[in-house]
C-alpha cells in the first residue's frame, strides 16, 4: 500500500465526515458513528469506529474496534455488529472500503434501535396483558369445586361457631349475677322438642308408662251371668 493511495483516502472521509473523523496517525483514523435513522424518544445512540490499516490494505481488511460513546452496547451486539463489518470488509477487498464499512454500520446501529424499541414494546405489551389476566382473574373469583366449597363450608361453621360463642360471652358479662344464674338455667332447661323425642322413646317401652304402685284398670267388658230361674 502507497502512503498516497491512503492520503487520498483520508482526504475523501473529511469531505463526507468533517466534524465526526479524526485522523490518529497515517495508519489509523476514528469516526463517530450514528444511526442513519432514529426512533422518536429513543436515546442517543453514538459509536466510535478505529480503523487500523495494514500494509497491505486495501488487499487485507483493516483492523477495526467499536467503542459505545453515548448509549449502550451489549456484548453481543458488539460482536454482531463487527461480524457484519468483516463480511462486508471481504466483500471489498482491492477497494478503498472505509466509507463502505461506515454507511453499513450505520445502517446496522439503525436496525438495532428498531429491534430494541420492539423488544421494549413486546415487554409492555406482555405486561399490560398480564395485568388484564390478573384483573379479570381477581374479579371472576376462583372457580367452585367440590373440595374447595367442603372446605368452605368447614371454615364458615367454624367460624360461625365462634362468633356465636363469642357474642354469648359478652352478652353474659353485660348480666347481672342473677341474671346470668336464669340464663343458665334457660339454657339448660329441656325444650319442647326435647320433651317431644322422649316421649316418643317411651312409647316402644310399654313399661315406661308405669309407676310403682300404679293400679291397673281392667277396660274390657263385663260379662252378664244369666239370672237364676224361680
Amino acid at each position: 500500500m502507497s502512503a498516497e493511495v491512503l492520503t487520498e483516502e483520508f482526504e475523501v472521509l473529511e469531505s463526507i465526515y468533517p466534524t465526526e473523523l479524526s485522523i490518529v496517525s497515517d495508519r489509523e483514523i476514528q469516526i463517530d458513528v450514528e444511526p442513519d435513522e432514529m426512533i422518536d424518544g429513543e436515546h442517543p445512540f453514538k459509536l466510535q469506529l478505529s480503523v487500523h490499516y495494514p500494509d497491505e490494505y486495501p488487499d487485507s481488511l483493516p483492523h477495526l474496534t467499536l467503542v459505545a460513546i453515548e448509549g449502550e452496547l451489549e456484548d453481543a451486539e458488539h460482536d454482531t455488529l463487527l461480524e457484519s463489518l468483516t463480511e462486508v470488509g471481504e466483500e471489498n477487498v482491492g477497494m478503498a472500503m472505509t466509507f463502505t464499512l461506515v454507511s453499513h454500520l450505520r445502517e446496522q446501529m439503525a436496525s438495532l434501535v428498531r429491534k430494541r424499541a420492539d423488544e421494549i414494546m413486546t415487554e409492555e405489551t406482555e405486561k399490560e396483558r398480564l395485568a388484564i389476566e390478573a384483573e379479570e382473574a381477581r374479579t371472576r373469583g376462583t372457580p367452585v369445586t367440590v373440595e374447595s366449597f367442603k372446605a368452605w363450608k368447614l371454615k364458615f361453621s367454624r367460624e360461625t361457631a365462634q362468633r356465636k360463642t363469642k357474642d354469648e360471652d359478652e352478652r353474659l358479662r353485660a348480666l347481672s349475677p342473677r341474671d346470668r344464674e336464669e340464663w343458665k338455667r334457660a339454657t339448660t332447661r329441656p325444650t319442647g322438642r326435647h320433651l317431644f323425642e322422649r316421649n316418643k322413646n317411651l312409647e316402644h317401652d310399654d313399661d315406661s308408662f308405669v309407676e310403682e304402685g300404679t293400679v291397673s284398670v281392667d277396660f274390657s267388658p263385663v260379662r252378664q251371668e244369666p239370672a237364676a230361674s224361680t
